[in-house]
């Protein structure tokens, strides 16, 4: 009966479609705040209680001095990591009636600045700073703002909130994943040595080998770049040898094509001599990979929407766990 009650509540997005206006109008009518007519206040308020709309804990501890958007700042300029976070924060933010506003900043400190001052000018509630690497800063001190600041798939100060996928997790379930395919000779084509998420998969990938009773030897791991064309390089180089792998575990799945592309070219059967996984669940690349890539997905929306949900909480003065918070992957099973 609880889970029909929680099924069926009605949201904020609920009442602004019903009324006619934005999420954002909806919230502010409904918690007295924002400059409109006394008519559309009390439509929306009408239309609100006919519906049966209660606003959760976190709507209602927003209060009327918010400007009811949060920044988001980012050096991925592509973004490939981005758009999946921000896509999450929306969702979580939402039913909040906050909107939030993104900004790229490249590796440029002066352009970060110019944005973050924006931001600040434009009285953000609060800023989710975010990446393409979990190790390298955005070229921008955020410790000192006048505002709450999270931090999800980049680095962050000791003390702030910080969320990153729990990428040894992840790598481990990916190695599991081949031995439970009967795979025995297992190796590992990842990304440059200097990246922390390598070595952090590099790890966990002889962790994995060496509870399956598995040797486990530095030839087994083959660092090079985050391409196709390393992939494609890789496997001419384990091909080189006579120990050739039946299973092969790879860094982010633009290798895991290329490498998947070169055992084609070779005659090698997938899965059937060998087993690939990738890892980031590159929905555009692993769906169209032949056969379709069996990948780690890092669950970035989901990231996103916590990320979003502990902003909005430091925003509402709540306390909220500080230093870094590790998120599951998930093994997404297809055809390689």
């Amino acid at each position: 009966m609880a889970g029909a009650d929680f099924a069926s509540r009605v949201t904020l997005n609920d009442v602004a479609a019903a009324a006619g206006v934005s999420i954002a109008t909806a919230s502010k009518a409904l918690n007295d705040t924002g400059r409109m007519s006394v008519e559309t206040r009390g439509r929306i308020r009408r239309v609100a209680l006919e519906m049966g709309f209660r606003p959760n804990a976190l709507a209602k501890s927003l209060t009327s001095k918010r400007s009811f958007t949060v920044g988001l700042l980012t050096n991925d300029t592509y973004g490939r990591f981005t758009l999946p976070v921000m896509a999450g924060i929306s969702e979580g933010l939402i039913d909040h009636g906050v909107s939030v506003f993104l900004c790229t900043v490249e590796d440029n400190p002066e352009l970060a600045k110019i944005h973050v001052d924006a931001m600040l000018d434009k009285q953000v509630d609060g800023i989710i700073a975010t990446g393409k690497r979990i190790d390298k800063p955005l070229p921008v001190d955020l410790s000192k703002l006048s505002v709450p600041v999270v931090y999800a798939l980049t680095a962050g100060p000791s003390d702030a909130v910080t969320l990153l996928p729990d990428d040894q997790r992840g790598a481990r379930e990916a190695v599991q994943h081949l031995v439970a395919q009967g795979r025995r000779r297992i190796v590992h084509v990842t990304g440059p040595r200097g990246f922390r998420v390598v070595q952090e998969r590099a790890d966990a990938f002889a962790e994995a080998l060496e509870r399956a009773g598995l040797p486990v030897s530095d030839a087994a791991i083959l660092r090079g770049e985050w391409s196709e064309r390393w992939g494609h390089e890789a496997v001419e180089v384990l091909w080189s040898d006579d120990a050739q792998p039946d299973g092969i575990f790879c860094g982010n799945d633009q290798i895991a094509r290329g490498v998947i592309d070169a055992l084609r070219e070779r005659g090698v059967g997938i899965p059937g001599d060998v087993s690939v996984v990738g890892f980031d669940n590159w929905e555009i690349v692993a769906e169209q990979t032949r056969p379709p890539l069996t990948t780690v997905d890092m669950n970035l929306k989901e990231l996103g929407r916590q990320a979003g949900q502990a902003l909005l909480r430091l925003v509402n003065g709540e306390t909220v766990q500080r230093g870094i918070w590790k998120l599951p992957c998930t093994l997404v099973v297809r055809g390689s």
